[in-house]
């Protein structure tokens, strides 16, 4: 299916105009929160594209100065060879985004990994908890404004001062 044919099929199924995320490959379409969880169904149950597989979620902070954060997603279904994303953006003062773990059971321990992170909630996920970090650690590793607690249980975290504070 070309990617002209697959933006077509994406705009029926949301019922609007999508837009692409022209940074990224392969093909990524920005969709809204509210729509994720209807999205994944019907692309799922599909028979034209037949998404059978959910291969990856990534955590994204833009940087210190973005108000918001991204999540993305990378589906394929291997039977139609058809590869695209969906990336969807949530405000970082309330990171909430469904959870998608009911469709793709994949996506357990990969959003686990994304709250652990970068502290994005998946509202009913089963068992959303820190899966990398300690479950009492401050603060989330991979977000731009993060900074390194001085101590943990008694114990001086050692980091230099480029470290301290993520950059960019």
């Amino acid at each position: 299916m070309s990617e002209q044919l697959l933006h077509e099929k994406v705009q029926v199924i949301c019922g609007r105009d999508v837009q692409q995320a022209e940074q990224y490959s392969p093909i990524t379409f920005r969709l809204q929160p509210d729509e994720l969880m209807g999205f994944f169904e019907r692309i799922k149950s599909d028979t034209d594209l037949y998404i059978d597989r959910l291969s990856c979620i990534t955590g994204i902070d833009p940087g210190k100065d973005s108000e918001h954060m991204e999540v993305l997603y990378h589906l394929e279904s291997i039977t139609a060879g058809i590869l695209f994303a969906v990336l969807i953006s949530v405000p970082k003062s309330n990171p909430i985004i469904p959870s998608v773990q009911s469709i793709w059971k994949s996506a357990n321990w990969l959003e686990r990994e994304i709250f652990d992170m970068y502290g994005i909630h998946f509202s009913g996920h089963p068992d959303l908890r820190r899966i990398l970090m300690p479950a009492d650690w401050e603060g989330y590793p991979l977000r731009k404004d993060y900074v390194t607690q001085n101590e943990y249980h008694g114990i001086q975290v050692e980091a230099n001062e480029e470290s301290k504070t993520n950059s960019l």
